[in-house]
């Protein structure tokens, strides 16, 4: 092969790469963000784990089930696991469900960046999520921990993005009420984005 067909197939590569690269990297346009926390993440932060029930599972099936209930309804959804692409979107959620090293010390809270229409979603949420959920909240709904989660700085939306502690899994009073109502919480959760998306 001649010098010149090796520098050709070189530059043909690179120029394949460059696509691929842009490609992959290209960022989400969308309605509605739904991120099942720690999906697809073996190292690291992969969740609570106790007594047989995973965290990431947890958050898995209640964001497929968000996800279906959206489609159903004719709303642009995408669904992503631990790692977000950049995405503009209207809103964005993240699912998860708490973990303590002391068992039933926390319940259910609301993670967000701040923002107003944050602060307005996770007032709404709160609103919805404490009718349904009959045990405690963080005394503030806006945990320090949560302000400094990672999706913040990929995800633009105009209503909010809120970070959803859907209860605590490692506490047996809570996940014997929440396993058997999981599509009962992503039905609440669907139905308040529909809710939201129309305000």
């Amino acid at each position: 092969m001649s010098d010149r067909k090796i520098l050709m197939f070189l530059a043909w590569g690179i120029f394949g790469l460059l696509i691929y690269a842009i490609w992959t990297g290209r960022g989400l346009n969308t309605t509605v963000l739904i991120q099942a926390g720690h999906v697809g993440r073996t190292t690291g932060n992969i969740g609570s784990i106790h007594n047989g029930l995973v965290e990431s599972k947890w958050n898995e099936r209640v964001a497929i089930r968000v996800e279906e209930i959206l489609r159903k309804r004719g709303i642009a959804v995408d669904r992503v696991g631990a790692k977000i692409p950049t995405t503009s979107a209207v809103i964005a959620v993240a699912i998860h469900f708490d973990g303590s090293e002391k068992a039933c010390k926390t319940g259910a809270s609301i993670g967000h960046d701040g923002s107003p229409e944050s602060k307005l979603l996770a007032k709404h949420w709160r609103q919805e999520y404490d009718a349904f959920f009959p045990f405690k909240w963080h005394k503030d709904n806006y945990t320090k921990n949560l302000s400094h989660y990672y999706g913040f700085s990929k995800v633009t939306t105009s209503k909010g993005f809120l970070v959803l502690e859907l209860g605590e899994i490692t506490c047996k009073k809570q996940t014997d009420w929440l396993e058997p109502r999981l599509n009962q919480v992503a039905s609440k959760i669907a139905y308040f984005i529909i809710k939201e998306l129309k305000r």
